[in-house]
């Protein structure tokens, strides 16, 4: 599989970075990390428990949307982990820019999700934004679904078994 972005979906706390990292590994692809794309304003934000707009997103989409051009443009392949959590996004990051991409979803409860968020330090997004990604969360028509519930290795077993192979 060459020239091809798999981008792994969901909301903060679902293991995008987890699941997305084991299925570079795996697929022996470039991992890109949107958070390492957001602006210091757009942390700053989220630090505060402010969410995102969409005004704050598009550019922070728009660089990611070139860091998969130049990978892709050398005939990578490339696992973004990254919340897309809007049909727009997807297709602004996959469709837009006429990219080849699979998406997967990771979808879990949302105590499951809460409990991890409380657990987790370091990060800046706080666990009290989740209800807000919660709603602003289109779950994808055409995603290979994964249930976060499951060991990472199962999920990404899972993944692999559903990602054509060509």
């Amino acid at each position: 599989m060459s020239g091809m972005i798999v981008l792994v979906m969901g909301v903060s706390g679902a293991g995008k970075s987890t699941i997305g990292r084991a299925l570079a590994d795996a697929l022996e692809a470039a991992f890109l990390e949107a958070d390492a794309f957001h602006s210091p304003a757009n942390i700053a934000k989220m630090k505060s428990g402010i969410p995102l707009t969409d005004a704050d997103r598009w550019p922070w989409l728009d660089a990611i949307g070139a860091a998969l051009d130049r990978s892709v443009m050398k005939g990578g392949k490339v696992v973004l982990a990254c919340s897309a959590l809007k049909q727009a996004y997807r297709d602004r990051l996959l469709k837009d820019g006429g990219r080849r991409g699979f998406t997967v979803f990771l979808q879990g409860d949302p105590d499951l999700i809460a409990a991890r968020l409380a657990g987790r330090s370091g990060h800046y997004m706080p666990p009290a934004l989740l209800p807000s990604q919660l709603a602003a969360l289109e779950p994808p028509a055409d995603a290979i679904v994964a249930d976060i519930s499951e060991a990472p290795e199962v999920i990404l077993r899972k993944v692999l078994a559903k990602l054509p192979v060509s």
